[in-house]
């Protein structure tokens, strides 16, 4: 198979047919979504495909037959039958006030209005957008298709500002709940965004939208599969490690098929190396913030578990953290369990790329100084690695002593119990390390298992003013804690950190090898 150009940023389905790009063919799905209804939802993660999936079913609606050939929907519609489709998108700019969103509404109104050949005169948005649904069924003869992209934009870019995000809220309001008055000349609509909002808050009237999301026979609908990756892909994998690729990008699921990154493969093909491609285009400040501010003790961040109600809760006023982490793409689906009238879902970070590069965010508000763990990150692989168990302790004593006192004085995150340890648990997340989490809790202690470099570490952390001193380590032997890996035949390092609160400081890292079975 030959190489083909790489769409790195490319939304527009012309550009990459007709640019002979590498191309995942969706339109099976879009086909399956046409044929079942009319209105429909959908909430993925910025630089999933969103847009690129609206711009595929615009052309298809438009009928430009010559972009589909060799793809699975060309064979299977009706090229003779053309739709008049209104796009409107968010994506573009920022908004800072209601009377700006008015603007630019009317802007975008205007432009389908010129694309269609229409003339629409109305005084207020919504009187205009019924209008021109209306009128453009009634020239082009056919019913109307409306596509809304980034519909949560305006109000997800003033989640700081309550006041203007409200505003932002109550105008597309008014603008969405036009769609259902207008179901008589309505073919098909679909509306996509990274939050997933409430339907009180913002679609109050558009009942009748069909909420995908989470629907499992369209998990794939954005983002590529291991099969595409396999077979659309694959003269791009020969010198790339392909459990790497899975281990640091596939993961992302919602109840079906899991998914890789778009933006992350494609960047990772061009540049052949491993890198947040995807967390480094635009991981709020508001969302880190938010985490230290609720006091979030980072291990749980491991294994959520929550009714499916909560993750749909998210609104201007009430932003559950679990609903902020799994909309942003920071948590993903692990596993379902139905219950009568419920939906329970354990949640864990998608992959290695989210875990690393959330945890050394997380890093640089643990400490006063952002760019310390810079200099302790490599240390502390460079220790692991020569199992150097006394310049361990020594770096970790070293980093929470440069703290100074007033940042412990000043900063709350740092007065939770279970601040030691998250600093501790962060370290080792932000290395991209493989780590698994036996006994997650609240109260500074957890169990945590490192397997790098054929060695298997065990973990166990204590507050000492909690529990007394000397418990941390006495606590792996009485577990037998590391029964589960002898099996494994690599050398077992029980390791017991005790950390004080008065001292600021690590008091008590104590290390015994425990022999692997024969």
């Amino acid at each position: 198979m030959s190489r083909k150009k790489l769409p790195i940023g490319i939304q527009t389905f012309a550009r990459i047919r007709e640019d002979g790009c590498y191309y995942v063919d969706k339109t099976g799905f879009a086909l399956q979504l046409i044929e079942e209804g009319n209105y429909y939802f959908l909430s993925r993660p910025r630089r999933f495909g969103k847009s690129l999936l609206l711009d595929t079913l615009a052309e298809l609606f438009e009928g430009n037959e010559p972009l589909f050939r060799g793809l699975a929907a060309h064979g299977k519609w009706d090229w003779t039958r053309r739709f008049p489709v209104l796009r409107i998108s968010f994506g573009d700019g920022m908004l800072q006030s209601r009377a700006a969103l008015d603007e630019r509404i009317n802007e975008l109104l205007t432009e389908n209005e010129q694309r269609l050949g229409l003339t629409v005169e109305r005084a207020s948005v919504a009187g205009r957008f019924g209008a021109l649904i209306r009128q453009a069924e009634q020239v082009h003869g056919q019913r109307v298709v409306v596509l809304v992209d980034e519909y949560d934009k305006p109000i997800l870019d003033n989640l700081t500002r309550p006041e203007i995000a409200r505003e932002m809220r109550d105008g597309l309001r008014n603008l969405y709940s036009v769609i259902k008055g207008q179901d008589a000349h309505i073919r098909f609509a679909m509306l996509t965004g990274v939050s997933k909002f409430s339907k009180v808050s913002l679609f109050s009237g558009l009942n009748n939208l069909n909420d995908i999301t989470l629907d499992e026979r369209y998990s794939a609908l954005c983002g590529y599969t291991d099969e595409d990756v396999d077979t659309v892909f694959a003269p791009e994998l020969p010198g790339l490690d392909r459990d790497e690729i899975r281990a640091w990008y596939n993961g992302y699921n919602w109840t079906g098929t899991s998914v890789y990154n778009p933006f992350d493969l494609l960047l990772l093909f061009q540049k052949r190396q491993f890198r947040p491609f995807w967390f480094e285009t635009g991981t709020p400040t508001f969302l880190v913030d938010l985490l230290t501010a609720r006091r979030t003790f980072t291990p749980d961040l491991e294994r959520v578990v929550a009714l499916e109600s909560l993750l749909s809760s998210f609104d201007v006023d009430r932003i559950p953290t679990e609903a902020l982490m799994f909309q942003a793409g920071y948590l993903t689906i692990d596993s379902v369990r139905y219950l009568p009238g419920l939906m329970q879902l354990t949640l864990r970070y998608p992959n290695l790329e989210v875990r690393s590069s959330l945890n050394n965010a997380l890093l640089e508000v643990l400490s006063d100084d952002p760019a310390r763990h810079g200099v302790h990150l490599p240390q502390l692989y460079d220790l692991l690695t020569a199992n150097d168990f006394p310049g361990l302790q020594q770096l970790f004593t070293a980093f929470f002593a440069s703290i100074p006192h007033d940042w412990y004085r000043n900063n709350p995150i740092a007065q939770y119990e279970g601040y030691y340890a998250s600093v501790f648990y962060s370290h080792f997340a932000a290395l991209g390390l493989d780590i698994r989490l036996e006994d997650v809790t609240n109260r500074g202690r957890i169990d945590m298992a490192v397997l790098f470099n054929r060695n298997v570490y065990l973990f166990e952390f204590k507050v000492v003013e909690l529990v007394p001193e000397g418990k941390a380590l006495q606590q792996l032997r009485d577990r037998a804690y590391a029964d589960k890996y002898r099996a494994r035949g690599e050398p077992i390092h029980l390791i017991g950190v005790e950390f004080s609160r008065d001292s600021r400081s690590v008091v008590g890292f104590e290390v015994e090898r425990v022999a692997a079975s024969s």
